[in-house]
């Protein structure tokens, strides 16, 4: 493996409290050491990185890979190379595969298809019950041995409150966090959008914030009882950000996800009838989004993940009560996060990296995250003045199903670093002739 030295970048490292320029040099799969004049070693690779930031490599907590099943819309090897193109270097997968992932088996083939892949680390969810049927829980030892990081039933809430309490107190057995996607689904039960005029407006029935909030004080409830750690998926309300601000005043275990869909949008854009603004949670409120904005520049909202969800193209030009929920955004999710958060002051460049890679490590616990000497040579150089427009064809993804196409954004990856191997770098150009 040919050692890497990356010269005079702007170095962010929240882990470490750095903040300036200086070298960092990569050797035998690992960060060697960070400072200014570094040496070069004849057979280095060199990287210029002047006027670029060099960060830790972003890790998304929250992705739907959708193999083994709908291989026809993603597999773990193109959304490893959609995440290494968007700058990230690690991504979890979520269980809702076809088999679901809640067996050794199930965990281990995702763990070698991203091996054979090569290019952004992928760690599986394992499920929280079997077949995500919310009845009986999957076994949560067999399933971190195999290599799982967390369990989740994303997708699906975990509706049984006793079957919830007794993850979190399985799950605390084995260190992990449980992480549930919040809905009442009596609450939710028909609705395509959220409650609010625009939904009475286009005569679709809503989902009221209640849905969302109802299972959030539940779940945290739950983690206080049990002392369990609780993962809250893609929150979209302001009622769960105080929610969440209120249990970490406490001293609960709990922390918390975002998703750029819902600190950009809002349920205007489902005017129109556009199904590539239908996800679930749905897009909320204008004072939803502010909230969501000010909990992540406050800490109430620890992480920002993609909730990556592919889908084929004819899915999502049906009517729109039938299209299914969700959008893809792992190539998106930088540009979007400095375009609506750092440009107009919310959160510094240090702020973004941690909720882009180091508080999503310390979340579940992953290998990365920091720049420190002997830590994994993940690392992501990101140029945050390149401006650029979304065109989804242009996506390594298997699937094109974003609201964002044609949008201009600033700020991108410029070269992802894995392993100590660049795995992608900007003139890449995304396979042609696939369908999505």
């Amino acid at each position: 493996m040919r050692p890497i030295l990356i010269r005079a970048g702007r170095v962010i490292d929240p882990s470490r409290g750095m903040d300036g320029v200086a070298d960092i040099y990569l050797e035998d799969g690992k960060i060697a050491a960070v400072g200014r004049d570094i040496g070069l070693p004849d057979d280095a690779l060199t990287i210029d990185a002047a006027g670029k930031i060099v960060s830790p490599g972003l890790i998304d907590l929250h992705v739907h890979l959708r193999e083994p099943g709908q291989e026809d819309l993603e597999t773990v090897a193109s959304g490893a190379m959609a995440a290494a193109a968007g700058g990230f270097t690690a991504v979890c997968a979520m269980p809702n595969t076809d088999p679901v992932t809640d067996n050794q088996a199930a965990v281990g083939f995702i763990v070698s298809q991203a091996q054979r892949a090569g290019k952004a680390r992928v760690y599986p969810i394992g499920a929280i019950s079997l077949g995500q049927k919310g009845q009986q829980l999957a076994e949560f030892g067999e399933l971190v041995g195999a290599g799982a990081v967390a369990v989740s039933d994303d997708g699906k809430p975990v509706v049984s409150s006793h079957l919830m309490r007794t993850a979190l107190e399985y799950a605390r057995t084995f260190g992990i966090a449980v992480a549930d996607h919040c809905e009442d689904p009596t609450l939710s039960a028909g609705g395509a959008m959220h409650e609010g005029i625009v939904s009475t407006r286009l005569g679709l029935k809503g989902i009221p914030a209640a849905a969302e909030e109802i299972m959030v004080a539940r779940d945290i409830l739950l983690a206080e009882h049990t002392g369990g750690h609780v993962h809250l998926c893609h929150m979209s309300t302001r009622g769960s950000v105080e929610l969440i601000r209120r249990a970490k005043e406490k001293g609960v275990r709990v922390t918390a996800e975002v998703c750029p869909h819902h600190f950009t949008l809002t349920h205007e854009r489902c005017e129109g009838y556009d199904t590539n603004a239908k996800m679930n949670p749905p897009l909320r409120e204008p004072e939803d989004r502010e909230a969501l904005r000010q909990a992540l520049r406050d800490g109430t909202i620890d992480a920002i993940c993609t909730d990556h969800a592919p889908h084929h193209y004819d899915a999502k030009e049906r009517e729109f009560d039938d299209a299914p929920n969700g959008i893809i955004g792992l190539e998106t999710a930088l540009g979007l996060a400095i375009t609506e958060l750092v440009e107009p002051g919310l959160l510094t460049l240090c702020d973004l990296v941690n909720r882009m890679s180091t508080a999503p490590a310390k979340i579940f616990k992953l290998p990365g995250g920091t720049l420190a000497a002997g830590s994994p040579a993940d690392v992501t150089i990101t140029d945050p003045k390149a401006a650029w427009i979304v065109n989804p064809a242009d996506f390594f993804s298997r699937s094109r199903n974003t609201p964002f196409g044609g949008r201009r954004l600033t700020g991108r990856a410029e070269l992802t670093i894995v392993r100590g191997q660049v795995v992608y770098q900007r003139e890449q150009r995304a396979p042609t002739g696939r369908s999505g």
